[in-house]
């Protein structure tokens, strides 16, 4: 009898430690991502408000300054340049990668893989390498200087540096986009007599614009806030963007600053609004009897569309081509023999292989802590119950940064981190804060990501680990984990490449010890070391490429191994 009694008491006590373990896995962690999310997220944008409206002496100036600020010439002149490249970009981009999308999607073209991995190289780079390639290619010196009757310098050498940069942000959207279609509705306008053309417009185009209007705004948002591509080709035709980094950078009108960063903010909320509006407007794309869609052989469609592809890729090829070419030529123009003399960073101002490393280090740190922080607060918000208002503050904090620009996020750090009366004042300048910033910038992305993969697994999992009371941290490392890798390797696959381009938010944390890489890039830019900021730029690149394959090579062996209920699945089916 008093050994039942004692089996029932450290059954009790284990259970009560179990429910105390699962009470401090989601309330602790969910109270900690908030906490988290309120210092990294909201706290820097109040500060960018706090310090563009205050009537302080040497703080924004207040509504005097901002009104001054609104009314002047100046303003109105680089207001009218953002707009217009901003727009043109957006004009060119969104049509090229429609029908780039279309063609990997809904034609029978051959080598799609091959024209996929081309189309997304400019994501491993960060945003100065285009401008970088069109000074060679285009400047008073370049190798296709004849083909312009005028320099790149200025309009078209940021319109088409940004075009390269923003083309498989928009492309990404939209073949997400394309890659839904019932076979049955385009079965059915067969039957009716419509022809190709008639199906578009009817089936395709209404199921797709929404994300027309997507990846219009992206690239107009991305656009408009990307100081990059200017600083190199923009010459005297000065932007928003540019005025904002110089104003902090170059004069310390931080007050300045802060206005121009709200003024920034404003079309990317705006769009943001949006889109969210015209998501919840259209109805889903597909529903669960619908039937995968093979398009119809067509030699003539498959053959202009090919053409399509193939030009576009030529033309990517030729200005990441030229930017790796440009940073192995010894002196350009009068000495094209092959060297490694750019590679020598240490030689050269900018950062040197400091810079690099410290890339390494803030990619590495970004995607490994800021996968597990994501990923477990995504499992938190989606597969435990209770604390109503928490998980929905959690949920708009976790889409605020989809909405703020890099270059805003970047401010907003400056004068939060750097107030004088903040107690964390003593990580400015810090690698720790760069990280942190980082994670903040790409959280959005790679949240959707988790939460997409986390909606697919039946609630029934989390039932049976109460049932068998197992405590849910071990369920959640044991189960969710591993049936979760890949959508997991893709966050982290994200995060490092997105970590080591990045250059809009950094650009204003680093500190001697903590420069980066693309820091790095601009600054040697600015001191004249072309061949330098290409040589540091093709690291870049090639440093995103090797990462994203090993990491897609080692995801495919653990995938083999901690997937294997999949091909038994699909086995028996």
């Amino acid at each position: 009898m008093d050994s039942i009694i004692k089996l029932e008491k450290n059954q009790a006590r284990r259970a009560a430690r179990i429910d105390l373990g699962d009470r401090l896995f989601v309330q602790g962690g969910k109270l900690l991502l908030l906490a988290v999310l309120t210092l990294a997220v909201l706290m820097p944008l109040l500060a960018i408000f706090w310090r563009g409206f205050s009537g302080e002496v040497g703080q924004g100036g207040g509504l005097v300054a901002a009104r001054e600020l609104l009314a002047s010439a100046n303003f109105h002149w680089l207001l009218g340049n953002s707009l217009k490249v901003s727009l043109s970009v957006a004009a060119i981009v969104v049509p090229l990668a429609y029908l780039f999308a279309y063609a990997l999607q809904r034609t029978l073209i051959p080598a799609k893989g091959l024209w996929r991995g081309i189309s997304l190289l400019p994501l491993l780079a960060p945003s100065m390498l285009p401008g970088i390639a069109l000074i060679y290619l285009f400047g008073n010196q370049g190798l296709l200087r004849d083909w312009l009757p005028d320099n790149i310098y200025g309009y078209w050498g940021i319109v088409l540096g940004e075009a390269i940069y923003t083309f498989p942000h928009a492309l990404m959207v939209l073949l997400s986009a394309l890659s839904m279609a019932d076979a049955r509705l385009f079965d059915a306008a067969a039957s009716m007599g419509a022809g190709p053309w008639k199906a578009f417009c009817s089936i395709t185009w209404p199921a797709t614009r929404q994300a027309v209007f997507a990846a219009f705004c992206l690239v107009f948002t991305l656009t408009i806030t990307d100081f990059g591509v200017p600083v190199v080709v923009g010459g005297d035709y000065q932007v928003l963007a540019l005025e904002a980094y110089k104003a902090v950078v170059g004069q310390q009108q931080f007050g300045r600053g802060a206005l121009i960063g709200m003024v920034l903010l404003l079309p990317a909320l705006l769009s943001f609004g949006v889109d969210a509006w015209l998501r919840r407007r259209q109805g889903e794309a597909m529903s669960g009897r619908a039937q995968v869609f093979h398009p119809a052989p067509c030699k003539l469609r498959d053959a202009c569309f090919l053409a399509l592809v193939v030009l576009v890729c030529a033309v990517l090829l030729l200005v990441l081509g030229m930017a790796v070419y440009s940073s192995l030529v010894k002196f350009w123009p009068y000495n094209l023999s092959l060297s490694l003399r750019h590679y020598a960073f240490e030689e050269t101002t900018g950062g040197g292989w400091l810079a690099y490393s410290n890339s390494l280090t803030l990619a590495t740190c970004t995607a490994l802590f800021g996968s597990a922080l994501i990923f477990t607060g995504a499992y938190l918000m989606e597969k435990t119950r209770g604390q109503a208002w928490l998980n929905q503050a959690l949920r708009l904090f976790s889409f605020v940064p989809m909405a703020v620009p890099g270059l805003v996020l970047g401010l907003g750090y400056v004068f939060f981190f750097n107030f004088p009366g903040n107690p964390l004042h003593a990580l400015y300048g810090s690698m720790t804060l760069l990280v942190v910033c980082s994670i903040a910038h790409f959280l959005t992305t790679a949240q959707m990501t988790a939460t997409t993969a986390l909606r697919q697994l039946d609630g029934e999992f989390e039932a049976a680990a109460l049932s068998l009371k197992a405590p849910l941290w071990r369920h959640y490392l044991r189960v969710t984990v591993p049936i979760c890798l890949p959508a997991l390797l893709d966050i982290v696959r994200y995060l490092f490449v997105s970590a080591m381009t990045t250059v809009s938010a950094a650009i204003f944390l680093y500190s001697p010890d903590s420069m980066l890489a693309a820091v790095a890039v601009l600054n040697m830019d600015d001191a004249g070391n072309v061949g330098g900021a290409a040589a540091m730029s093709t690291l870049i690149l090639l440093t995103s490429a090797v990462v994203s394959l090993l990491l897609a090579w080692t995801s495919r062996g653990l995938v083999r191994r901690s997937q294997a209920w999949r091909r038994g699945a699909s086995a028996t089916t």
